[in-house]
């Protein structure tokens, strides 16, 4: 038994142990003086030579494939080709532009220029402005129209069909453009209208008025007396501010509206006044509180010549005294 133990114990020690690697009989040690020293260079004079370049002797070609050939577009000559010359091809005409007030669009309507009203002019809220467009004519405005400007444009006549449909439309300004001439029915169908400003233009007479007007300016034109409507002014009871200034007129446009609070009439041609031109002459008692502006001044008129005109009037026209 004590033999078996033996042979056991030097059986133990000769075999290696696979627990722990063997130990470096010479081990490295670096330190501050050989922590750069290569311990194993590499000799790179020699480091190819392990490798025999000489057993590549096959050679690798490249090779390319050719696409096929594209098929022409020509025909077969066999087949004949007629040439249609373009003038016989078919033509479709054109489709006049036509309003439609029914349906506006987002933009308004045609304006026949290439574009929608409201992308030629600017539309807010119910206001078109179209001022300075280089216009030559009105252009079709949305159904909702209240308020309308076309100052300083080309403008040459306004016709009915500019403002039908518009029935709320509340004031127009033109000022600034060539008009010479409005159709008798252009203004009649606009039951709301209250404003209308065609100052600076080439008017030689009016056609018939709205009775709703409460400002008229229809100053710097051509206006003569003989060419307007006879009691033009008679039935607009609500006529508060008349601008006439710088025409042609040769007397004052009798009878004026009870509702007249400012009559502009300076640098036309009167010459005269009536006792009735402002007041009644058979009632002294008649008294006109509104009218408190009155220009006369630029007329051949001395003013100081006919008092009896001025006895109801609460103000004495501006005007020569002389």
């Amino acid at each position: 038994m004590v033999l078996f133990m033996a042979l056991l114990v030097a059986l133990h020690l000769i075999t290696p142990s696979n627990s722990a690697p063997p130990m470096d009989s010479n081990p490295v040690i670096y330190d501050l003086e050989n922590y750069d020293v290569d311990t194993d260079p590499w000799d790179l004079n020699n480091y190819a030579e392990g490798y025999d370049y000489d057993d590549v002797d096959e050679e690798i070609e490249v090779g390319t494939i050719a696409p096929p050939p594209l098929p022409t577009s020509e025909p077969p000559a066999d087949i004949d080709v007629e040439e249609v010359p373009l003038a016989l091809l078919p033509t479709e005409a054109p489709t006049p532009p036509t309003l439609d007030f029914t349906g506006p669009g987002l933009f308004g309507p045609d304006s026949g220029l290439g574009m929608p009203t409201c992308l030629l002019c600017v539309c807010i809220s119910g206001s078109v402005y179209c001022d300075d467009a280089e216009l030559d004519q009105i252009p079709p405005l949305p159904k909702d129209t209240t308020h309308f400007y076309a100052r300083f444009n080309s403008i040459k006549q306004v016709q009915t069909k500019d403002f039908v449909h518009l029935n709320q439309l509340k004031r127009i300004d033109l000022t600034g453009n060539q008009i010479s001439a409005l159709e008798e029915d252009a203004l009649r169908s606009l039951s709301q209208i209250q404003e209308l400003i065609l100052a600076d233009n080439l008017l030689q007479t009016l056609p018939e008025l709205p009775k709703t007007l409460k400002h008229l300016d229809v100053s710097n034109n051509q206006l003569k007396s003989a060419t307007m409507h006879d009691e033009a002014f008679k039935d607009m009871s609500n006529l508060q501010f008349l601008y006439l200034s710088k025409n042609q007129l040769d007397y004052v446009p009798v009878p004026l509206p009870e509702s007249l609070r400012v009559l502009h009439l300076q640098n036309n041609n009167i010459q005269t006044l009536h006792e009735d031109t402002f007041c009644y002459h058979d009632n002294i008692h008649y008294v006109r509180p509104a009218l408190e502006d009155i220009r006369l001044d630029g007329n051949p008129l001395n003013i100081n010549l006919f008092p009896r005109a001025y006895v109801c009037l609460p103000r004495l026209p501006v005007g020569n005294a002389k």
